[in-house]
């Protein structure tokens, strides 16, 4: 192996690496602009239901009032409006983590019943 071999493979290896950096700090750079102008604080979607591959039905909250709102590839539809006694939203627990142990076993002990 002769010295310019070996600079050429330093030098590739350095500019691989500045690439990498580059592309991570304006990757980092582009989702924390996005997120700021992505922001909302009178709209939020609260809930969505896939009817086909280019379809869906949302739950939107817009200020104070909840409208449901079909999705489709070219359009969006009002389907009705929803008050705030109307609109239950889902309980998730965020914070109880899964035992998939035990969810593993009620998949197992309901394909066991079907057999």
């Amino acid at each position: 192996m002769n010295v310019s071999s070996v600079s050429q493979l330093i030098t590739v290896l350095i500019l691989f690496f500045l690439v990498l950096a580059a592309t991570y700090y304006v990757t980092k750079w582009i989702a924390r602009y996005q997120k700021q102008t992505n922001f909302t604080a009178n709209m939020e979607i609260m809930e969505t239901c896939r009817l086909s591959s280019s379809k869906y039905m949302q739950i939107v909250r817009v200020s104070k009032k909840y409208l449901v709102i079909a999705v489709c590839k070219d359009t969006v539809t009002v389907l009705t409006e929803l008050s705030e006694d109307e609109y239950d939203p889902p309980d998730f627990k965020a914070n109880d983590p899964v035992d998939f142990s035990k969810e593993f076993e009620k998949v197992l002990e309901r394909f066991k019943s079907k057999k």
